[in-house]
């Protein structure tokens, strides 16, 4: 099943760790934890913690443990196609989590949400578009059906981030099915 997930950060600097993470699954099932330090992760930036609100004394006091979180993490997700607005950078924090619990970085691996959609919507009109124009009309509908979606600030909390790339693969999947319905009632007609 595809999840997406998403993850914010101490900082964007180069020992940053995650401090939150969510995932949401296609079916809209959801998980959301904020990340208890792990001893040596001492990184922090104001700059950030003003955009996600979350002080790092909350983490110390309502965090979960950091391994305990990755081996839920791995319980839970090993087997699914896991999906991020930002791979490299939710990547990196995934990798840090693992590490720090002990774990091998590559457990679970992320994919970029947007090579998802344009997945998701070539299942779907592969066999109704023609080749030459498929990949021109995948871009058309994912762009169109995301631009139309209610305009909403960022959160920056990543329960609503992971809830906010699921809403867009949705859109891209029902502009597609509908691409895809209305050119199977005028060509069998």
């Amino acid at each position: 099943m595809l999840v997406f997930l998403d993850f914010e950060a101490s900082s964007l600097a180069r020992h940053s760790y995650p401090i939150e993470v969510a995932w949401v699954f296609e079916d809209g099932a959801s998980e959301t934890h904020l990340i208890r330090p792990a001893q040596g992760w001492d990184d922090w930036d104001a700059a950030a913690e003003a955009i996600h609100h979350v002080p790092r004394e909350k983490l110390l006091r309502d965090g979960m443990a950091h391994d305990a979180l990755a081996h839920r993490m791995i319980g839970l997700l090993s087997g699914h196609d896991l999906a991020a607005s930002a791979p490299s950078w939710d990547g990196k924090w995934l990798s840090v989590l693992l590490r720090a619990a002990g774990l091998p970085r590559h457990t679970l691996r992320l994919r970029d949400t947007e090579e998802v959609q344009r997945e998701t919507a070539r299942n779907i009109l592969l066999d109704r578009v023609a080749g030459e124009h498929l990949e021109e009309e995948i871009e058309r509908l994912r762009t169109a059906a995301i631009e139309a979606l209610p305009k909403t600030v960022d959160a920056h909390r990543a329960l609503a981030d992971a809830k906010a790339e699921r809403a867009r693969w949705l859109a891209v999947r029902s502009a597609a099915e509908q691409f895809r319905n209305f050119r199977n009632r005028y060509s069998d007609a």
